[in-house]
């Protein structure tokens, strides 16, 4: 064939399937090079580790639930008062209960996501959805853009009842993640390595030269270089309405 004919049928083909992908982009889902070069898994079996409420670790694979969003572990709500809460750290804390309550988990694959997670339907042994769990119970969200609705009855039953997220008012978690901050970008660290003072509690409670007590949350300008010195009589707080009824006031910055 010559060569002239091989350009132009070439850009003749481009030009078909640039128009396509204009007229349709709506509907196509998201290109990932990880589903064109890694191999589709046999399902995945074991005890497992929680990374947040969405992902867990099983041998070594992270995996991301197929369907649902879960508020990431450095995530802030408000409660039935208004008061913050660490809603992410309490939503894995809710995962963990129930993994534990019937191991192995079991997750069927799906798709590989950008970050190279296996994304996967998890069951626990005794065959509980653990998506679906998650909704009904308020701990994530049904996630529309990739669930076709899948948990809209779990997540409708959780907001009639106020359970979990739904006690209070909060930000959903990919509106959460798309804010211009560095460390809500990447996959959420794992839970129990964090560097709290105790799981879910990342209150700093800190007791200044003068006595004052004063407390801080995460994201506040002195959260990272104030230490906990318990000896001193600082400590953690799971809750700000904790923190105050201690006597502890808000940093102001």
């Amino acid at each position: 064939m010559p060569l002239r004919l091989v350009l132009v049928t070439v850009a003749a083909t481009s030009a078909l399937v640039t128009q396509f992908v204009m007229h349709n982009s709506g509907s196509l889902p998201e290109i990932n090079l990880q589903n064109l070069i890694k191999p589709k898994p046999v399902e995945i079996v074991g005890v497992a580790s929680v990374i947040d409420g969405d992902t867990i670790e099983v041998h070594g694979q992270r995996v991301r639930f197929n369907g649902i969003d879960a508020p990431e572990s450095r995530q802030y709500c408000n409660d039935a008062k208004g008061f913050e809460y660490p809603c992410g750290r309490r939503s894995a804390e809710a995962l963990d209960g129930f993994l534990a309550a019937s191991k192995p988990v079991q997750c069927a694959f799906v798709t590989w996501d950008r970050y190279g997670r296996f994304v996967g339907d998890c069951v626990r042994a005794d065959g509980a959805s653990v998506a679906a769990w998650m909704v009904e119970h308020g701990q994530a969200l049904d996630w529309p853009k990739y669930s076709n609705g899948a948990y809209a009855a779990q997540q409708a039953k959780a907001k009639a009842s106020k359970v979990g997220l739904w006690v209070g008012s909060f930000q959903v978690p990919w509106d959460w993640r798309a804010q211009p901050s560095d460390d809500v970008q990447t996959p959420s660290a794992p839970l129990f390595a964090l560097g709290s003072g105790n799981a879910g509690c990342n209150i700093k409670g800190n007791i200044s030269a003068e006595g004052e007590r004063i407390y801080h949350v995460p994201g506040q300008k002195y959260y990272s270089v104030t230490v906990i010195n318990q000896a001193k009589g600082e400590r953690w707080f799971c809750l700000e309405a904790e923190a105050m009824a201690a006597g502890w006031r808000r940093s102001k910055r």
